[in-house]
């Protein structure tokens, strides 16, 4: 296999995951630096509006790193999409399947389901729902919670901080309870 086969291939859990747990003593070891994307919002404001609000009001330049490190993740995956595209179905578990047809989705080609995140659906209800209130929302946790999954539930965790066991413990639950409790509402009432 060639590297771009061994690349468009999903990698397994015992790879992927110790590459990711990797990143914390790695940005530990270069510098001391916290794993999170949601904080390179708050940079790109400090950086862009530089108003007297007091909550953008500090040294962004010392963060850059992080803004360049989500710069990165937005070319890889463009990268990915252009020319790294795996042209084999997305595997997904016969019940799972059988769960989204019960909800209305029909389409499993791509990486999501076209029949909730679309372009098309943008202007409309349900676009409006799952787009608009529900990036909001995500948006809004993450400040609330004092940062995203990817910051609690890495870094946060592996320096064994409580807030971030807290956190991740909710974000779990709020998963769950979108998952099986409210989707199936919102599915058929949008």
């Amino acid at each position: 296999m060639d590297l771009f086969g061994l690349i468009r291939q999903p990698w397994p859990w015992y790879v992927a995951g110790p590459l990711i747990g990797l990143t914390v003593p790695a940005l530990l070891l270069s510098g001391n630096k916290s794993f999170g994307i949601s904080s390179s919002l708050r940079h790109l404001c400090a950086a862009c509006l530089p108003a007297n609000i007091p909550f953008f009001t500090y040294d962004w330049k010392r963060e850059v790193w992080n803004l360049v490190f989500v710069t990165g993740i937005l070319i890889g995956g463009f990268l990915a999409v252009q020319f790294l595209h795996n042209p084999a179905e997305v595997q997904i578990s016969p019940q799972t399947v059988a769960d989204l047809k019960a909800l209305g989705v029909r389409h499993f080609t791509g990486m999501m389901p076209a029949d909730i995140f679309n372009v098309d659906h943008l202007f409309t209800l349900k676009g409006l729902a799952f787009f608009v209130l529900g990036g909001f929302l995500v948006g809004f946790g993450s400040r609330m919670a004092g940062g995203c999954t990817s910051g609690h539930a890495i870094m946060g965790i592996a320096n064994l901080q409580g807030p971030s066991v807290v956190a991740t413990c909710c974000f779990m639950a709020g998963g769950f309870a979108m998952t099986h409790l409210f989707l199936p509402h919102l599915m058929k009432l949008l």
